[in-house]
């Protein structure tokens, strides 16, 4: 027999199962307007991503109950290790629909991740480094790694998040915030088995805290393995280099290729000759570039006047939302387009996009 707190359980669980109620005729969930262009993909992605919901919170519950269960059978393993492995089963497909304008480090992330979670023993933490201007979607990405590798995201406990001016603000402070740093990934390692930090706006990182980071980057001896394959991915996420992004593919568009023949083979060296060079970060200067500790220079492209449309659709649907052709075009006009004769890239990218909704919506 079931007792109370299973039964309520269970209920739950079909609850969650269970299509809105909206789906059931009364027109409550909001769709975008009938005729338009993209209003089959997008409805076909708004039941998608419903249902994709309700899936992930019902598979959340389950494993909740069985969480539950084993710790009254197995009282002395409860607690432990809360995050298993995880495999980007779902990151493809969010980086293919979610993400825009960005083709490069949608192939690059999803390649690198995957190999490395693939790895049957890992000798390094992965170390992935995001470059490109603000809003075009580093952080974004790094949230949906997050979401797809842990069922609780951003929130798990295997994931950290630190960002430089709000966890590191003074310079003085650099001992006290080596230390804590390096204590929380320690004991973030000692309590998972796979796991995840964001080090956000890194080119203000100071050179002390990338020196401490350094022994969690580095490539270890067969002899220092733990016998239990863990892994830890590294994520830093900076502005450095965005200008030179920027530069390139403007260059190339000019000399009329297409956005989606831009290749790594253009970019990557200016990239990290700028990173190097650049005098207002200790980023480049660090041992953890100089030493080749960081895997990958992942470039995000400055996004253009169809991409705002995309993520203004994706912030309509996303709050259940109404939209309208004019309204995703009135919103992505509200953005600063560079350069001043071209006006080719959004400023911003695709930031406050979702606080700049209720500009157009109705009165009332």
């Amino acid at each position: 027999m079931l007792g109370g707190t299973e039964r309520l359980l269970w209920l739950l669980l079909l609850s969650l199962l269970l299509p809105p109620p909206s789906a059931w005729g009364h027109g409550g969930q909001a769709r975008p307007r009938e005729g338009t262009e993209e209003a089959g993909s997008a409805g076909a992605w708004l039941a998608f991503k419903g249902l994709r919901e309700r899936l992930r919170a019902a598979g959340a519950l389950s494993r909740r109950y069985w969480a539950l269960f084993s710790c009254r059978v197995w009282p002395e393993g409860c607690g432990k290790d809360e995050e298993a492995s995880a495999r980007p089963r779902g990151l493809e497909a969010d980086l293919r629909v979610r993400l825009h304008g960005q083709h490069l480090a949608r192939e690059l992330v999803l390649t690198a991740v995957r190999a490395y979670l693939e790895m049957p023993r890992p000798d390094k933490a992965l170390a992935l480094s995001f470059h490109g201007w603000s809003g075009t979607g580093k952080n974004f990405v790094a949230r949906m790694l997050a979401e797809n590798l842990y069922q609780d995201g951003l929130r798990s406990d295997c994931v950290k998040v630190f960002i430089s001016t709000l966890h590191f603000p003074h310079p003085k402070n650099v001992d006290l915030y080596e230390e804590e740093l390096t204590d929380k990934i320690r004991k973030t390692q000692e309590h998972c088995r796979q796991t995840l930090f964001i080090l956000d706006e890194a080119e203000k990182l100071h050179p002390g805290l990338l020196e401490a980071l350094r022994p969690h980057l580095e490539r270890q001896a067969p002899s220092n393995r733990r016998a239990e394959s863990k892994r830890t991915i590294f994520l830093f996420l900076s502005n450095l280099g965005g200008n030179i992004i920027n530069e390139v593919v403007l260059n190339l568009l000019k000399a009329g290729q297409s956005r989606e023949e831009v290749r790594m083979e253009h970019l990557e060296s200016r990239l990290q000759a700028e990173i190097v060079a650049s005098t207002d970060s200790g980023f480049g200067h660090s041992r953890l570039v100089k030493e080749n500790l960081i895997d990958l220079f992942i470039p995000f492209l400055p996004l253009e006047f169809r991409h705002v449309r995309l993520c203004a659709r994706d912030a309509f649907l996303s709050q259940d939302l109404l939209y309208t052709e004019e309204a995703l075009d009135e919103i992505a006009r509200m953005m600063v387009y560079v350069p001043k004769e071209e006006q080719l890239f959004s400023s911003q990218g695709c930031k406050s996009i979702s606080q700049r909704i209720s500009y157009v919506l109705p009165e009332g």
